[in-house]
């Protein structure tokens, strides 16, 4: 009796890897295994930098709102303990952006 293989999972298997490994640079693209193991560790640092993204962002907007605070005669710590005083409860993103697009409106904040 002839061996039973499941040929069209298996296939089905090998042409997904092969399409994440689209735009790959040469045998990445169309050798499956080495299209396997290159599709693997993309995935493994696309997990991780979506944490390391955030963490970026977060030191992006410190930097613009110190930079804008620094505009206006004041350091960035003392901004933000400000702010926490007076109760005014806006993200570092929120404040960023006002800095960055609407600096007369982040400077009534002053």
């Amino acid at each position: 009796m002839p061996r039973s293989v499941n040929h069209v999972a298996s296939k089905a298997r090998r042409k997904k890897i092969l399409k994440l490994a689209k735009g790959y640079f040469g045998r990445r693209k169309n050798v499956w295994t080495v299209a396997k193991n290159a599709v693997e560790r993309g995935m493994v640092f696309a997990y991780r930098d979506r944490k390391t993204k955030k963490r970026e962002f977060r030191g992006v907007w410190i930097q613009r709102i110190n930079a804008a605070a620094r505009m206006n005669g004041m350091s960035y710590s003392k901004f933000i303990g400000d702010l926490k005083k007076r109760n005014i409860a806006l993200n570092r993103k929120a404040l960023a952006y006002l800095a960055f697009e609407h600096p007369e409106d982040f400077k009534k904040l002053f």
